[in-house]
């Protein structure tokens, strides 16, 4: 991790400034029975997607109905399971199968019969994955759309894109390439529901809470990496190829919550996948609070540093300043904050780390209200 004291080191020069306007505000929004304070979620989505206070409850019912609804698919459809994704207009799961759907079937999920089995959209997004040091740095990422039943490549270049996907070896009928004005780059130098500093130089965001300390993105430290405020080790890091790490604070309280940048606090509840199609909401020191949609899972970013696979794309702004925070579905933990390009103005894309790959890798329990 050799560049990251130079990417982080072109913002050291709001640092003061900015840790003044990041002050962590009080949890004074939270239910007693540590229920998600559901007006600042509802009011962020009022904002960034049209919903009015009632559309947004309704949506929080219907997306917890089709998280169920999709972990029913996976078990019940086992190798014709392609992907499945929610449809937000109609408030509907909708479950791809390969082959005919028949007799399949899901309750609370439509099924709609695809081409491609989800195992042979792993297999081509997998060539991708392994010749990910070769790709042009116009191409921003790929990843499994189960819509379009495709692997998708997003790139500034079509051509050169076109290239690396023929000399990937994955098969051409499988991937499409897409041109797209992205330039991810990892988002250093960020907080989300708190602040933490990286060896007194380094500004980073606490992602959410574990037994022992908290986890948050890669590039924010190396194993060994010490922390202040709170006070800490980098007990493991991984980044590129992963965009996660851990941070042990003996002598801190861990809180299974998140900074709502509205005066209190969104309580997490668990860390249940929310489906594709689904709201997703980032707590970041720059931007504060914002919401989007989830685009796609398992996708493969191209950053400069190397390439991070496993990203959940989101249509969510960010901006510097944002990294390493805590991104949420309702009440249900989704991942860290990666990278993303555009911004919080005229809009943008962002990736989040999944947490439950970094619970999994560290042997982590969430701390949840």
């Amino acid at each position: 991790m050799a560049s990251r004291p130079t990417r982080i080191g072109a913002v050291l020069g709001s640092l003061a400034a900015a840790t003044i306007l990041t002050t962590t505000a009080p949890a004074s929004a939270q239910d007693p029975d540590g229920a998600p304070d559901r007006s600042s979620q509802a009011a962020a989505l009022e904002r960034d997607l049209g919903l009015s206070p009632a559309e947004a409850e309704a949506r929080f019912a219907s997306e917890a109905t089709a998280a169920q609804a999709e972990q029913t698919a996976v078990a019940q459809l086992g190798t014709s399971y392609a992907g499945s994704w929610y449809d937000a207009e109609r408030g509907v799961l909708v479950v791809a199968v390969a082959g005919p759907t028949t007799k399949a079937a899901v309750p609370n999920a439509e099924l709609v019969s695809v081409e491609h089995a989800g195992a042979e959209l792993e297999s081509a997004k997998a060539a991708l994955d392994a010749s990910a040091e070769q790709a042009p740095d116009t191409v921003a990422g790929w990843h499994v759309d189960p819509a379009s039943n495709q692997v998708v490549v997003t790139t500034r270049d079509v051509a050169a894109a076109e290239s690396f996907v023929a000399a990937s070896g994955a098969a051409p009928e499988l991937v499409t390439v897409q041109h797209a004005p992205e330039n991810p780059q990892p988002l250093a130098d960020v907080v989300g529901g708190e602040s933490y500093f990286i060896n007194n130089q380094y500004r980073c965001s606490v992602g959410f809470a574990v037994q022992g300390g908290f986890v948050t993105a890669g590039h924010c430290g190396s194993t060994g990496d010490s922390t202040t405020e709170p006070t800490g080790t980098f007990a493991g890091s991984s980044f590129p190829g992963n965009d996660y790490a851990w941070v042990r604070t003996p002598n801190d309280r861990p809180v299974g919550a998140v900074d709502n940048y509205s005066g209190g606090r969104v309580a997490v509840k668990g860390s249940t996948d929310a489906p594709i199609g689904s709201s997703i909401c980032r707590s970041g020191s720059t931007t504060g609070w914002h919401c989007g949609t989830i685009q796609a899972r398992s996708s493969t970013v191209n950053y400069p540093e190397g390439s991070v696979s496993g990203l959940i794309r989101t249509t969510v702004c960010a901006e510097q300043g944002d990294s390493g925070g805590s991104a949420i579905s309702g009440n249900q933990a989704q991942g860290v904050t990666s990278g993303g390009s555009g911004n919080c103005s005229s809009g943008g894309t962002t990736y989040f780390q999944p947490v439950n790959e970094i619970l999994n890798a560290y042997g982590l329990s969430l701390i949840t209200s």
